[in-house]
């Protein structure tokens, strides 16, 4: 700062003539603010006046003093505060810091023309969005008011059978469906094409839920499911005068797919026995109206709607014509008992003396393991899914009493050890499809494994890929949104 000085300074003497040229004045050098200058050391001054040499102090820049003198005060005290980079641009004899200066004022000025430029870009982009929702064009208006009274279209905005439009059916069953917070509808929504209802019977009615402390009286077959599905079928068979027999069609609930039957799996959880002529009478209203699928001889006549008694459900009384006249209620085979090897296999991998679904080397390595597990799958049950007054020959289960064959993964398949379904175990997972198809039932295996989450996704995509029929899930959003024609994720 000791080149940049003010007005007032400009105009001092540095020189006294009665002095050899050297001022002895000790008053400091001031600025128009009162500030103190820099001027060449005091010990230097004297000891050059002592030996009679002149010192004379540098002149103030004439370009700076003009620039002073001509804005003010303002001038002056920016001129004082500005960085050391900026008051090098005024120097004319600097000229490297002089270009660099030039570029880093081109540098900012590029930047900051930039961001106004794509600011712009946006304001217009903005101002453009904000015109379409305020002033639309004619196509702009026309979709949004499309169906509204007095607009165009008025009355055109739905279809008579678009309950379900735009939703593609999946093999997906329901599991436990009436926990959903809403029954049916959240399974119709994802595209399952079977739900599942626990039934209990108390005092001549049909409660849902999935133990008797969860039992409410407003939770019944008919409220959560028997009147929704008349409901959405009637709506999905109108009688219109373009279709005046539409009490006679039989649409099912996906109008992408009207042929797709949905399956009401009743799982039987008091005595069969006394619980079966309920169920056939609780299934009249479905049935009055054509919409229950049933046997026909020795053919199915495919409806809509497909009723599967399990758990305690009497084959016995599904098989007879006097319990089940109308020959609507098909049955939940043991697909356990359904297993077919190829013809160098003999029996079923965990039926084999000493021999384990988990690998040949299960039994040294984990035999407490291994043997409580053996245990487990050999154990009679007499209430057990498929087994409530069934026989004994697994050949009596047919299409003409029954729909799916299943059976718990965790009972007879056994766990996933290690990450990965063995080899005994596939073979299982083969015999058991392989015996059902034999017989044109459709299987289905319960209780897979949910956590992790990673090796739940595995045996879902293993099951697929071996051929089983529908997937029997918890979580239907992540398995509707999988692509199941290959392999995802981290697991092996």
């Amino acid at each position: 700062m000791g080149r940049v000085f003010g007005e007032g300074v400009a105009n001092r003497s540095f020189s006294d003539e009665g002095k050899g040229g050297c001022s002895q004045s000790s008053e400091p050098l001031l600025n128009d603010d009162h500030h103190r200058l820099d001027t060449p050391d005091d010990n230097h001054s004297q000891s050059s006046c002592a030996k009679g040499k002149s010192w004379t102090h540098p002149q103030p820049d004439p370009s700076l003093e003009r620039k002073a003198s001509g804005c003010g005060a303002l001038a002056l005290v920016s001129a004082l505060h500005r960085p050391r980079w900026m008051m090098n641009c005024n120097d004319d004899y600097d000229k490297e810091n002089g270009m660099r200066c030039v570029r880093r004022r081109l540098c900012a000025r590029l930047g900051l023309g930039t961001v106004i430029f794509l600011g712009i870009i946006q304001l217009f982009s903005i101002v453009g969005g904000l015109l379409i929702v305020f002033m639309p064009d004619g196509v702009h208006r026309i979709i949004e008011d499309w169906g509204q009274i007095g607009h165009s279209g008025q009355g055109l905005s739905s279809w008579p059978t678009d309950f379900s439009r735009g939703i593609l059916p999946i093999p997906l069953h329901s599991h436990n469906d009436y926990w959903r917070r809403v029954p049916l509808y959240s399974a119709i929504e994802v595209g399952c094409i079977s739900v599942e209802a626990d039934v209990w019977l108390f005092d001549e009615q049909l409660y849902v839920g999935h133990s008797l402390a969860s039992l409410t009286p407003n939770r019944t077959l008919a409220s959560l499911y028997i009147d929704p599905l008349v409901r959405i079928l009637e709506n999905q068979n109108p009688a219109t005068r373009f279709h005046p027999d539409g009490n006679n069609s039989h649409h099912g609930v996906f109008d992408t797919s009207p042929e797709q039957p949905l399956t009401l799996l009743i799982d039987f959880k008091t005595p069969g026995t006394a619980l079966f002529p309920y169920i056939v009478s609780a299934l009249e209203p479905l049935r009055s109206r054509g919409y229950l699928s049933h046997r026909n001889g020795s053919a199915i006549v495919s409806r809509p709607i497909i009723v599967v008694g399990t758990g305690n459900t009497p084959f016995n009384l599904v098989d007879s014509v006097d319990s089940n006249p109308h020959k609507d209620i098909f049955f939940d085979s043991p697909l356990e008992e359904m297993w077919e090897g190829l013809p160098e296999e003999e029996h079923p991998p965990a039926q084999k003396p000493g021999s384990s679904v988990y690998g040949a080397d299960l039994d040294a390595s984990m035999p407490e393991l291994a043997a409580a597990e053996r245990e487990r799958r050999t154990a009679s049950d007499g209430i057990a899914q498929g087994k409530f007054e069934a026989p004994d020959n697994p050949e009596a289960y047919t299409t003409n009493n029954s729909f799916y064959a299943s059976v718990s993964f965790t009972r007879v398949v056994g766990h996933v050890l290690h990450g990965k379904v063995s080899e005994p175990q596939l073979a299982l997972i083969r015999g058991h499809i392989r015996g059902a198809h034999r017989r044109g039932l459709k299987v289905r295996y319960w209780e897979l494994p949910f956590w992790p989450i990673g090796l739940r996704n595995y045996v879902w995509e293993v099951l697929v890929r071996e051929g089983v029929d529908i997937l029997n899930v918890d979580d239907l959003n992540a398995a509707a949104k999988r692509d199941w024609t290959k392999p995802s994720g981290w697991w092996p």
